[in-house]
């Protein structure tokens, strides 16, 4: 073990640089731990916070970048891969466009201590056409904040533990297994809370044939349809301005403060751009909480129905 710590502290710069750009590059590897750690090894004079501090903000700004680029790009195609590897299913598109949407680049300075808007905000940034260059000077700024703030947590850790020399020492020999184990633990509760959301989700899930078998009755029966709800953000709705038949445009807060417009006496589908479905299935939990029981979220969402080939209405934009 003191051999693989000797060459961790060898290399610290390298793999705090690597790890904290593959998790804002999308890959579920919590940094916060890492970046705990180096804080401490930095009260032991093992590591330089002056270095640290920008390696962190450097590698956060490539992958951000990258994410900006792609997200002005290629738009809701890109949050579509985001949405659906994402650990942290409550926080999906649809939240982070608003957050954007209220707060414009002003998002990105407190962005990365929020689960999920850390990865979506560079992408929906770049979707919502926020300039680059206040993009790069918002996004280092929060970059700054956000790493010199767990960056000088492990220092005060640090420098607390080094009063007494043995707890220190024994922190020291065994500080690789504890950083792991906090990824570990971090990485778990995650996958736990996504577990949970969908056995939440489970069995609430309505099939496109069973919606388009829904709507089919409806007219034949001359009933009212379903009442079909496109949760999506405006932005979204730009590159392809349809929608299903007869669906009313709400966004997710608008129609949780407004549930009283919500008819008791029919269905209520729910969709959203995740193709996981994540914000349709939250929304719908929330009304059901609300004691609006007969809401169910579309699976697969917008891009479900058309891949099922099933008729779009067109959206007059204003």
């Amino acid at each position: 073990m003191s051999s693989f710590t000797g060459l961790l502290e060898v290399h610290a710069y390298a793999l705090l640089f690597g790890w904290v750009l593959l998790e804002q590059a999308g890959v579920p590897v919590p940094s916060v731990p890492v970046m705990l750690a180096a804080g401490t090894m930095s009260a032991a004079h093992k590591l330089h916070l002056s270095y640290a501090l920008p390696l962190v903000v450097v590698a956060s700004l490539i992958a951000d970048s990258a994410w900006y680029w792609l997200g002005r790009q290629y738009g809701t195609r890109v949050m579509n891969v985001l949405c659906r590897f994402s650990l942290e299913a409550a926080t999906c598109v649809e939240k982070t466009q608003g957050t954007v949407g209220k707060r414009g680049a002003y998002t990105l300075l407190f962005a990365k201590f929020v689960p999920g808007l850390s990865t979506m905000a560079p992408p929906i940034a770049g979707q919502a056409r926020i300039p680059y260059w206040k993009f790069v000077v918002y996004d280092t700024i929060g970059c700054l904040i956000w790493a010199g703030s767990w960056l000088f947590a492990g220092r005060f850790f640090g420098d607390v533990a080094k009063r007494s020399n043995e707890f220190f020492g024994i922190l020291e020999h065994f500080a690789v297994a504890l950083v792991l184990l906090m990824v570990i633990a971090v990485t778990i509760y995650r996958l736990v809370k996504r577990h949970q959301f969908l056995v939440d989700l489970r069995g609430m899930r309505l099939e496109p044939g069973q919606l388009m078998a829904m709507i089919e009755d409806a007219k034949r029966e001359d009933r009212e349809l379903p009442f079909i709800v496109d949760l999506r953000h405006p932005l979204d709705i730009l590159p392809d301005p349809r929608a299903l038949p007869g669906a009313v445009q709400i966004g997710p807060q608008e129609l949780k403060e407004r549930n009283s417009v919500i008819p008791r006496d029919r269905d209520i589908v729910l969709y959203c751009t995740c193709p996981s479905e994540e914000t349709s299935a939250k929304v719908a939990l929330e009304l059901r909480s609300l004691g609006i029981l007969r809401v169910r979220p579309l699976r697969g969402g917008l891009q479900g129905w058309k891949d099922a080939g099933y008729p779009l209405e067109a959206i007059a934009l204003g």
